[in-house]
């Protein structure tokens, strides 16, 4: 960082922490020492003070402490073009920065509290998101750990027009890069720009505008903190491992469009902390590096139409990007795109249509690989708004394929079709649903282009398997619904399948270690009645996807001698957890909660938590945002049992477990479960119902407590001794 640049930081960082300063006072004199402080639906407090600091800010006056902190770490006031003898006082103001804007806009909170939608996506009225909650901290943030998104560019400013601004966001999108953006200049926003130019913003575009202000940028640094917390195992203020966490594994980078401010440069010495980068479209002087990010800590006068190239390449980030044939941008950044209203073109399925995927295996000679035919209507034919029936045959062939493929090819679909920017899909099998939009097939996009991407992203990413790919897409509804007949019967017989296999009856398991990178004590232990903490794989998948790559994640396990077959434990599992974990865990349960429960990692869809007081067990899943029985939100819950460790008493799982014979069977099974969240029973209603019925007791369901009758323990044990609950004949688990 060069001197000039310092001194004009730390002269930033001074007029924000008093401005930030002024309001706390303010509050305090309006709102009370006691006023409670947080961003909505987050276990992580403050999280950059939280993170850095190890300081939980619960309340109004918490924040004394920080901004005595600020202080501390604030140099002295320096006059402008005045060389410093040393760079380390900016990064100290920049840091100081980041902890005054969170304060500030913690405050916004209190003071307005519809300011920031709550939610992934703005609305009509508004289009500041805020801070992120932890629903989606969970569901977006494990994608910067398994490369799906690779980091995110924190945007300040606005370009000079919207064309040049919805150009730097899809090259960014193409690069599957999130775009977190924040304050104005000359009165303009990048995102309100992009809103101009027609693109949709918000967490399912990768398009994020956090806030109008320039202290609406701290929600990047936020996100990123939360990213080492969450997913590094790095405890609340171990800064250090924060820093280089970040430095290492979140490719980000700033990118201030417009003449840079005082207060612009104190948030760039903050985020350069992090070793993000920052590239200017406008000159800055003395720009040096300094070996706090990989190469350059800051670049400038670069031109729009290379600003993207050069920000990653200044960053080290290695991006790949698989071409596809179709006249469209593609790639995982447009998954979360929807096309609605007046913008759609053709819709098919989703209730309006009948709508069926579905995959075949074959012999070799009888595939023509790259043959993709649109039987019927093609979108040339049709005039928009319109509604087809859509059938789309997949014909696979392949030395190394096997029918245990098809289901994990199918539902690669749903991904395949969504990176296509003006495409939308939802939904598998014959419950599938496609929109089109006006934008896509102006621009040549066609239903013949869907096979082509299946046919492309299927060789790319599954050649070891696929040797050949012929895709029949149908729009004549007689022959979609006779798709649909023999589909479900096929259906059919892979579910019965699945759901006949017992562990018993097979003599190898399957591990998954995915998440070990950002927990690296867990391993999961996959089994045909116990799926994978994150409910999206079942022993067969893990099972294909060992097939598909044997060095992957997904290992076999040789269940050896039966050492309890209450509780879930085989000698050849215990040792493959010991190599597994480096020795950091000998053994678990795996149908156990009490004792030794499966280490949690921190992608789990639910989490099981004993109630000492109803003798039986709560579980909760990350979409139910508020408060549980045993005192704790979710995403509390998930900060306390994630990171990779064994938590007796408390256990990840996937929703279907609830459901399995194998579900905590060593505590006494389902008829232990007393809470779980309405929504998730009325989710699991049908298949739970049958399986209550197997237990003999049918009214199960209805005996479980859920937030409309209890929201504490207390309530829940009233509940259940009112409704005869059959935890109350069980044996006492303490």
């Amino acid at each position: 960082m060069s001197k000039l640049i310092a001194s004009a930081a730390i002269r930033g960082a001074h007029k924000i922490i008093s401005r930030a300063e002024e309001k706390y006072k303010e509050a305090l004199e309006k709102f009370g020492a006691n006023q409670e402080v947080a961003f909505p639906n987050t276990g992580y407090f403050l999280p950059v003070i939280y993170g850095i600091l190890g300081y939980k800010v619960e309340k109004l006056e918490d924040m004394g402490y920080v901004f005595e902190t600020c202080q501390r770490l604030l140099p002295p006031l320096v006059k402008e073009n005045v060389h410093l003898p040393y760079l380390a006082p900016a990064l100290d103001a920049g840091m100081a920065t980041l902890f005054a804007e969170e304060c500030e806009e913690a405050i916004r909170y209190i003071e307005e509290p519809d300011f920031y939608v709550q939610g992934e996506d703005p609305t009509d009225d508004k289009l500041w998101l805020g801070a992120a909650d932890d629903i989606i901290l969970r569901k977006r943030g494990v994608e910067f750990v398994d490369g799906t998104a690779p980091g995110f560019a924190a945007i300040l400013g606005s370009v000079p027009d919207p064309e040049t601004a919805k150009n730097i966001a899809e090259e960014l999108q193409k690069k599957n890069l999130y775009v977190f953006m924040a304050a104005e200049h000359n009165g303009k926003h990048f995102a309100e720009q992009l809103v101009e130019a027609g693109v949709q913003v918000g967490w399912g575009t990768r398009l994020v505008p956090f806030g109008p202000s320039v202290s609406a940028a701290v929600f990047a640094m936020g996100f990123a903190t939360r990213a080492a917390l969450s997913f590094g195992g790095i405890e609340a203020g171990e800064y250090r491992k924060v820093l280089i966490y970040n430095k290492d594994r979140i490719f980000a980078f700033g990118l201030p469009f417009g003449y840079v401010t005082d207060e612009w440069y104190a948030n760039a010495a903050g985020i350069i902390n992090w070793g993000f980068p920052v590239i200017a479209d406008t000159p800055i002087p003395e720009v040096l590096p300094t070996g706090i990010c990989t190469y350059e800590h800051v670049v400038s006068n670069i031109p729009h139409n290379e600003i993207v190239s050069k920000a990653v390449e200044v960053r080290g980030l290695k991006v790949t990007v698989t071409e596809v044939p179709v006249p469209i941008n593609y790639g995982p950044a447009f998954e979360g795109e929807r096309v609605r209203g007046d913008d759609i073109y053709l819709e098919a399925g989703g209730g309006r249509t009948p709508c069926i995927e579905i995959s075949y295996l074959k012999e070799m000679n009888e595939v023509e690989d790259g043959k993709v035919e649109v039987i019927g209507p093609e979108l040339k034919d049709i005039e928009p708004p319109a509604k087809l029936p859509l059938g789309i045959e997949l014909l696979l062939a392949g030395r190394k394929m096997q029918e245990d493929f098809l289901p994990i090819l199918e539902r690669q679909v749903h991904h395949l079709v969504n990176y296509a920017q003006g495409t939308m899909h939802i939904g598998q099998r014959d419950i599938a649903w496609y929109r089109i939009s006006k934008g896509a097939v102006e621009k040549g996009f066609t239903l013949e282009h869907i096979g082509k991407i299946l046919h492309a992203k299927f060789h790319a990413e599954f050649n070891t398997i696929v040797d050949k790919v012929q895709v029949k897409i149908y729009t004549e509804e007689d022959k979609v619904k006779k798709l649909t007949e023999d589909a479900r019967e096929i259906f059919l017989k892979r579910d019965e399948r699945l759901e006949g296999m017992v562990d018993e009856e097979v003599d190898t398991f399957y591990s998954c270690t995915l998440c070990q990178s950002f927990a690296p004590n867990h391993v999961c232990i996959v089994t045909p009645e116990r799926t994978g903490l994150c409910g999206a794989y079942s022993w067969l998948d893990c099972k294909a996807a060992y097939e598909i790559n044997p060095t992957g994640p997904n290992q076999p396990v040789i269940k050896g001698e039966v050492l309890d077959a209450t509780y879930g434990q085989w000698k050849g599992v215990n040792d493959f957890i010991y190599k597994a974990s480096r020795g950091n865990v000998e053994w678990y349960d795996t149908y156990g909660i009490m004792r030794q429960p499966m280490t949690s990692c921190g992608c789990f869809e639910c989490i099981a938590a004993v109630l000492p007081m109803c003798n039986g067990l709560m579980t909760v899943d990350r979409d139910f945002t508020g408060m549980t029985p045993i005192g704790m939100k979710f995403s509390t819950l998930a900060g306390s049992v994630g990171g990779g460790g064994v938590t007796p008493g408390f256990v990840g799982h996937a929703k279907v477990f609830i459901l399995s014979k194998k579900f905590e069977y060593g505590e006494g099974g389902l008829e232990r479960l007393v809470w779980m969240p309405k929504h998730l029973k009325d989710e699991l209603k049908d298949r739970f119902s049958k399986r209550a019925e197997d237990l003999g007791v049918p009214d199960l369901l209805d005996k479980i407590a859920d937030e409309t009758v209890a929201t504490t323990e207390d309530e829940v044990l009233e509940h259940i001794q009112k409704v005869g609950h059959p935890v109350l004949k069980l044996p006492p688990l303490i």
